[in-house]
C-alpha cells in the first residue's frame, strides 16, 4: 500500500509540473511535498504500529518477562542453597560432635581396658610371687629335712665311733628326736 501511494505521489508530481497553475498539491518540491509525507506516514503508521511496533513489543515483553522469570528462580535458587549450606553446617557440627562424643567414649574404653589390664598383670604377679614363696618354702622346707637327715647320719656315726658300739634303733630314736628338738630351738 505504501508503494501505491509513493506512485501516486509521483504521478501528480508530474502532471503539475506540467500544468504550472498556483498552488499544486501534487508539488513535492513545495508544502505539498511535506503534506503529502504526513498523509502518507499518518497512512501507514497504523499498518506499521500492527506489523512492525506489535511484534517488537511483544517480543520486548516476553524477554523482560523471561529476565524477571530468571531472577525470580536465581533468588530462590540462591535462598535455597544458603538453605542447603546452613543445613550442611548444621549437620556437620553434629557429626563433629558425634565424633567427639565417639572418640571420648573410645579413650574411656581404652582407659577401663588399660586398667584392667594392669590389675590382671598385678594380679597374676601376686599369684606368681605367692606361688614362689611357697615354692621356696617347700624347697627350704624339704633342704632343712634332708639337712636333718644328713645331720642326724652324720651325728650317729659320730655317736658309734666315740662309743665303739652301734646305736640301736632306740637309741637312734632318741638322740633323732633330742637333735631335732635342738635344732628347732635354735631355729627360733
Amino acid at each position: 500500500m505504501l508503494l501505491f501511494l509513493i506512485d501516486v505521489a509521483r504521478a501528480a508530481q508530474d502532471h503539475a509540473a506540467e500544468a504550472h497553475e498556483g498552488f499544486n498539491p501534487f508539488d513535492a518540491a513545495g508544502w505539498a511535498g511535506t503534506l503529502w509525507t504526513w498523509v502518507i506516514f499518518l497512512a501507514a503508521l497504523p499498518l506499521m504500529w500492527k506489523v512492525v511496533m506489535g511484534p517488537i513489543t511483544k517480543a520486548l515483553e516476553a524477554r523482560d518477562e523471561q529476565a524477571s522469570k530468571a531472577i525470580a528462580e536465581a533468588e530462590k535458587a540462591r535462598e535455597e542453597a544458603g538453605k542447603a549450606r546452613s543445613e550442611v553446617e548444621s549437620k556437620l557440627a553434629e557429626a563433629r560432635a558425634e565424633s567427639a562424643k565417639m572418640l571420648a567414649d573410645a579413650r574411656d574404653r581404652a582407659s577401663a581396658v588399660e586398667r584392667q589390664i594392669k590389675d590382671e598383670a598385678a594380679a597374676q604377679a601376686a599369684r606368681t610371687l605367692a606361688d614362689a614363696q611357697v615354692a621356696i618354702a617347700a624347697e627350704r622346707d624339704k633342704a632343712l629335712t634332708a639337712i636333718r637327715e644328713e645331720v642326724v647320719e652324720l651325728s650317729m656315726a659320730g655317736a658309734r665311733v666315740v662309743l665303739g658300739r652301734n646305736v640301736g634303733a632306740e637309741d637312734d630314736r632318741r638322740l633323732v628326736s633330742e637333735m631335732v628338738g635342738k635344732l628347732k630351738v635354735a631355729k627360733k
